[in-house]
């Protein structure tokens, strides 16, 4: 198969110069913990991927949810909430100059996150939500849809299409693996190409795709082993960026322990992943 030009999305960035995203550009890392947790973990994540990208080339926008709606059980941490989470990121891209990503999961919500965010993302359970797509892409702002477990790749053009029908093409598609019976995903790598088809970045999601839903019984378990495997296939395949969950003590996280990696061992994963880009 030959391998597809992306027309670039960009990404607007605090320094000015916006990031590309797409054929050609430079790797995304969409990284940080799954949950705001604390400013002190979030500052200390974002300071340390941002070193961590300027050195190896990597373009990167730090990511942490203000509110997980879709948490397994009621008891579930979510996050700080709307108004305290958009506060954080906020500092966060200004202290550190980054571009800052988070979910939203209501209509309601993306006004008040399109003032701070400079990608709004679709979390995998709405990606057919037609108003809340419709809404994020009036915003201008770029549209991070996630693929949902239960969606066929190909199926993705109807998302793509509402964004676009509302004015919008700074789209990408976000591969995080599809339901394989109870508490169990499988990651189809054809879904890769096969979305970048309908002429939009594809992100691959690393760390969601090794979770075990609800596998823990009141929350989701994780194969964290299986991490780095299918990222240098997604990367062998062809992607424009990869989003990981990312924490300085993942058996401590609050939100995603299992399938999230450690801080102090993210470097050397990404030196290889690149390695694996550069031999294409």
């Amino acid at each position: 198969m030959a391998e597809l030009q992306i027309d670039p999305v960009a990404i607007d960035h605090p320094a000015g110069v916006p990031i590309l995203v797409g054929s050609s550009q430079p790797l995304l890392l969409i990284g940080g913990p799954c949950a705001l947790e604390s400013e002190e973990i979030a500052r200390l994540v974002a300071g340390t991927l941002k070193e961590i990208c300027c050195r190896l080339g990597i373009s990167y926008v730090f990511k942490a949810s203000f509110d997980k709606a879709n948490r397994t059980s009621l008891s579930s941490y979510r996050g700080p909430g709307l108004k305290e989470g958009l506060a954080i990121l906020a500092r966060i891209r200004n202290e550190f100059a980054v571009p800052v990503i988070s979910d939203v999961h209501e209509v309601s919500q993306v006004e008040a996150a399109a003032e701070v965010l400079d990608i709004l993302q679709i979390p995998a359970f709405l990606c057919r939500q037609t108003d809340l797509l419709v809404a994020a892409a009036r915003t201008g702002k770029p549209v991070n849809i996630k693929k949902g477990q239960f969606v066929s790749p190909w199926d993705m053009a109807n998302a793509v299409n509402k964004v676009r029908g509302a004015g919008s093409r700074r789209i990408m598609l976000v591969e995080r693996g599809a339901s394989f019976g109870y508490n169990n995903l499988v990651v189809d790598m054809r879904s890769l190409p096969v979305m970048r088809a309908l002429g939009c970045p594809v992100i691959y999601d690393a760390t969601h795709s090794v979770q075990l839903p609800g596998g823990a019984g009141g929350s989701s378990g994780g194969q964290r082993e299986f991490i780095v495997p299918l990222a240098r296939a997604a990367m062998a395949i062809g992607i424009d960026g990869l989003f990981m969950e990312i924490h300085p003590q993942p058996e401590k996280a609050l939100c995603d322990g299992p399938n999230s990696l450690p801080l102090d061992g993210i470097e050397p994963i990404l030196t290889q992943l690149l390695r694996i880009r550069a031999a294409l």
